[in-house]
């Protein structure tokens, strides 16, 4: 077993356990609204399709249903907090911008492994996505930390992040997105 097979059975099992965990939230008698349920269901997907990517190599087929289903999917995000009475108008969308950028990231990977995107353009959409889901899983994941984040017991912390469960799931999705997204398929 080589390197590489390690580290793509670690992403299949973290995805998948997030897939199982995301999928549990949605059948939940008491889960959330119809706005958490179709968050949850996207979350769900995202994570199977994630768990099944190290062994199955994209770029072999042109980017289409795959690409439309997750930039759709990213547009979900910033539209539902237009929409949704959870916050005032940039406070929703500041929020739901990281899943956004998860679900954008799942809509490049085969445009940008696929040969489809120019050089200096893959380069930068690539980074950008990436440096973003880097700084959001290392929020999510130091949050109850405070001494790693230089604050006394969570004082001057005002990101709504969920509970340390769901911090720890959208921090390690985040990492494990990110990584996929430089790694070669």
């Amino acid at each position: 077993m080589s390197a590489t097979d390690v580290v793509n059975g670690m992403l299949t099992a973290l995805f998948a356990a997030a897939a199982v965990y995301a999928l549990w939230h949605v059948v939940l008698p008491r889960g959330p609204g119809w706005l958490g349920r179709g968050d949850t269901l996207l979350h769900t997907v995202m994570a199977s399709a994630m768990a099944v990517m190290p062994w199955h190599p994209i770029g072999e087929e042109p980017p289409g249903r795959t690409t439309l289903f997750f930039a759709a999917a990213a547009l979900w995000f910033p539209l539902t907090a237009v929409v949704s009475r959870r916050g005032p108008g940039s406070a929703g969308l500041v929020r739901r911008s990281p899943q956004a950028v998860g679900m954008a990231a799942m809509a490049w990977m085969p445009v940008r492994h696929g040969g489809v995107a120019e050089a200096g353009t893959d380069d930068v959409v690539t980074g950008v996505l990436t440096l973003c889901l880097l700084a959001y899983a290392l929020l999510s994941l130091t949050r109850d930390m405070p001494t790693l984040r230089g604050t006394q017991g969570g004082v001057g912390v005002s990101t709504d992040l969920g509970g340390p469960c769901d911090r720890f799931w959208h921090g390690s999705t985040a990492m494990g997105t990110a990584i996929m997204l430089l790694m070669h398929h």
